[in-house]
């Protein structure tokens, strides 16, 4: 019931499009009492003087969208601890229009850390090996994960889906194993078959499969869940010389991404983009926050300008402090850092965990879903990254621009899109330790608005005519 009450509750104050000459605001404090709570409307005047200006002639990358990973455990959960009224509430709570709108999400290739067990999708006993794949079946995917991303693309069909491996069957590695090892040099055709058999199967059960990184995280050998380690040498050789071909072969429009790991190591996908063969077939470069500075995304983005970015991990945690210190942390340096350098998709990690932070088997024990759904009741809760997303995934649309918008000295930090409707939106928070007056200028109008300290607001307004 409470899914179904907080939906109405979106729906009630859905934005719907914006009337002339108003500025709709909608904010959160980081004391609560306001979350994505729309307020009262700012008038829209002319004039060009502001401490902050917003300029659509300054455009930098195309949007695809905001969301979170459709994990087996987010998966379970939703289709497992809720019953089908509240399963599709919730769905069109994250994914509908009349919600938080998430346009990106990400599915794993074989098991995480957050699956019930650890399997790949052509698993075989030890000592034995499958170079045809004739044992090859995404069955397991097909239990919650396929049908839970099906359901999110029925609401939302602008819905972009990124694939990622956290190891090749156990048989192409080192080990034997899904856990720890690095590919062998005999497996990297099969491997890239595996790959674009995954991308097919995938996608006749889903529609497209948008972006796939060849590995998550390939720089980390986990000791008790599956990973596989590949360095930037071996990820250009698979992709140049099997990923990239064998996808072309089969007719395969998959984007490849690189990296899919960490900010600290950007030599990682300069070292993968400096080799022609490589270069030709990656798209661009995938991140995650658990190390490093967002800036890396500029650095590496700088040296390869034809490279898409994308933001693709990050989880928040009982480590990540009070309810407000996560909820700014996320909104500063994901929700605005990441597209302020670059990056086309931001996406964290489990879309939704349970009470106990799973279920996963290994890995992280702490970890947070964007919700936590109640194993024993179905409650929702929503998390700060919840609250973080929304407040960009609700009002910035598939194929928006990202445009010009400067900061005001002294604490509000800022982005700003153009949206394919026309509409404008800008993200303000207060980084101050006083609530701030800001006034914001945008193509000859103006409006102003008073923002409490460490508050987030979202203004959006349509093009001046």
């Amino acid at each position: 019931m409470r899914a179904v009450l907080a939906l109405a509750l979106l729906a009630a104050t859905a934005a719907a499009p914006v009337p002339p000459s108003q500025v709709e605001v909608w904010l959160t404090l980081p004391d609560k009492s306001a979350l994505l709570a729309r307020q009262a409307p700012l008038p829209l005047k002319r004039g060009t003087a502001g401490t902050i200006t917003v300029d659509p002639a300054k455009r930098y990358q195309r949007m695809v969208g905001f969301g979170a990973a459709i994990t087996d455990a987010s998966a379970y959960l939703i289709q497992r601890r809720l019953n089908s009224q509240h399963r599709t509430a919730l769905l069109r709570e994250l994914f509908g229009s009349e919600g938080l709108g998430f346009a990106f999400t990400r599915l794993t290739v074989g098991a995480s850390d957050f699956s019930r067990s650890h399997y790949s999708y052509d698993d075989m006993p030890k000592g034995q090996t499958d170079p045809g794949l004739s044992r090859f079946s995404i069955a397991p995917a097909r239990e919650d994960v396929l049908p839970t991303a099906r359901a999110a693309r029925t609401i939302n069909p602008e819905l972009a889906v990124m694939i990622s491996p956290w190891s090749a069957p156990g048989w192409m590695k080192s080990t034997d194993s899904l856990v720890k090892g690095t590919l062998l040099e005999t497996a990297y055709a099969p491997f890239a078959r595996y790959l674009g058999k995954t991308v097919q199967a995938f996608a006749a059960e889903i529609g497209p499969i948008d972006y796939l990184s060849i590995q998550n995280e390939p720089d980390f050998e986990p000791e008790d869940y599956p990973g596989m380690r590949l360095s930037a040498a071996q990820r250009a050789r698979i992709i140049g010389d099997h990923v990239g071909p064998e996808f072309a072969r089969m007719g395969l429009k998959t984007k490849i991404l690189d990296w899919d790991h960490n900010w600290d190591k950007p030599e990682h996908p300069l070292g993968t983009l400096a080799d022609p063969a490589a270069n030709r077939y990656v798209a661009g470069v995938a991140w995650h926050c658990y190390g490093g500075d967002v800036s890396a995304q500029s650095k590496v983005r700088d040296a390869f300008p034809d490279k898409e970015v994308f933001f693709t991990e990050c989880s928040g945690g009982n480590w990540s402090g009070p309810w407000a210190d996560s909820w700014s942390w996320t909104l500063r340096t994901l929700v605005m850092g990441a597209p302020r350098n670059w990056a086309r998709g931001v996406l964290l990690w489990n879309l939704a965990l349970d009470e106990k932070y799973g279920p996963h088997l290994g890995g992280c024990g702490d970890c947070r879903g964007v919700v936590t759904i109640d194993s024993r009741t179905g409650a929702i809760t929503r998390n700060p990254e919840y609250y973080a997303l929304g407040q960009a995934s609700r009002f910035v649309r598939p194929g928006a621009w990202r445009i010009g918008a400067t900061n005001e000295p002294g604490g509000i930090e800022t982005i700003a899109y153009a949206n394919p409707d026309g509409s404008r939106v800008l993200i303000a928070f207060n980084a101050a330790a006083a609530a701030r007056d800001l006034t914001v200028s945008a193509e000859g109008h103006r409006f102003a608005y008073r923002l409490a300290p460490q508050g987030a607001a979202t203004f959006r307004w349509q093009r001046p005519r």
